[in-house]
């Protein structure tokens, strides 16, 4: 994914991951996810500690996962050393700083990219073949790539063969840490366009993420809003959805977003079509959920026999080791008649 090319002399069964959501990847092709695992960054337990505490439930041994703290340029060599890897996996935002890679391999520690964020649509079979490729489970990670593949071509050919006008959609990734109004852009914002919308947010921001105005989004009025979270109401304040997240407690939040005083002004607000969906999504490859999800909210007659529920049935049937049981894509239910 870097350009770069890494060889092993021996299978690695000590992996340090740079980024702690590499696990739920894992867990797509091996049954034991966390058993060559000896070290992580903290952004699985941080951020979505309701998916981190269903892994350690599952595997026990979790727990005894050296924590790396979060995964930024100041990640230590240092520490990963002191782990002593057969095997770092960096996301590829990392490969912009150089220094935890160059003393490493100076170390004789073989360092790979893996990354689900920096372009989750193309990135993606990449990305889990050097998965596949590292547990020695590649068979597994086609046959992943393969069912993705056959689900997103249903989405690609229909919109191609229809040529729908797209609706202009407002994805706000909300936090209580976070003022309005985040949104995804750039590759991440593509998922969007896979799906068969306009994202308000393209080519506004640089990076992949950023912060629009309140007063832009009131001018745009998006035809569709998409509530987008991650930790599952860990904070006051959070939107609940995600892992063990109850359908009702997302339907009240979304309640709630009507009340607002000015999102809840918004035409896709007043007239029920808003929806809210896991904001991890776009950081896994199980984002073929949302991307069918969107479908059905961008052009519900086209993608009527398109059903997501039962594609993250089988998902979590045929694949995860760790089953996603919880709320991760909702529809706004309709305003109360007076």
């Amino acid at each position: 994914m870097a350009g770069r090319q890494v060889r092993l002399t021996d299978t690695p069964k000590r992996i340090a991951l740079g980024d702690g959501r590499l696990l739920t990847a894992f867990a797509l092709v091996t049954p034991e996810p966390v058993a060559r695992v000896i070290a992580s960054t903290d952004n699985l337990k941080r951020y979505d500690p309701m998916t981190y505490d269903a892994y350690l439930a599952k595997f026990p041994a979790l727990a005894d996962v050296t924590d790396l703290g979060p995964p930024s340029a100041d990640l230590s060599a240092e520490g990963l050393l002191s782990v002593a890897p057969d095997l770092v996996l960096l996301p590829l935002w990392l490969h912009s700083d150089r220094n935890s890679e160059e003393t490493l391999t100076a170390a004789g520690v073989p360092v790979a990219y893996v990354d689900f964020f920096s372009d989750p649509v193309a990135g993606l079979p990449g990305a889990l073949r050097v998965i596949g490729a590292v547990l020695e489970r590649r068979k597994q990670a086609e046959a992943y790539l393969a069912f993705v593949e056959r689900h997103m071509e249903v989405i690609r050919q229909r919109l191609a063969d229809a040529g729908p006008k797209r609706p202009k959609v407002f994805l706000h990734a909300r936090s209580a840490e976070w003022d309005c109004c985040w949104s995804a852009t750039g590759k991440v914002g593509e998922i969007i366009a896979f799906a068969g919308g306009e994202n308000i947010a393209s080519g506004m921001m640089g990076g992949q993420t950023g912060q629009l105005s309140l007063e832009f989004v009131l001018g745009a009025d998006p035809d569709v809003y998409i509530a987008a979270a991650s930790s599952g109401a860990s904070r006051p304040g959070d939107f609940p959805i995600g892992e063990g997240v109850a359908a009702a407690d997302v339907q009240a939040a979304m309640k709630a977003i009507r009340s607002e005083p000015a999102l809840g002004t918004l035409t896709a607000v007043t007239k029920g079509n808003g929806h809210a969906l896991w904001l991890f999504f776009f950081q896994s490859p199980t984002y073929v959920i949302a991307i069918e999800a969107m479908a059905k909210w961008f052009h519900p007659e086209l993608f009527a026999d398109i059903d997501p529920a039962r594609t993250l049935a089988e998902i979590n049937a045929t694949y995860l080791a760790v089953p996603m049981t919880g709320t991760f894509f909702a529809d706004m239910e309709p305003a109360a008649r007076p």
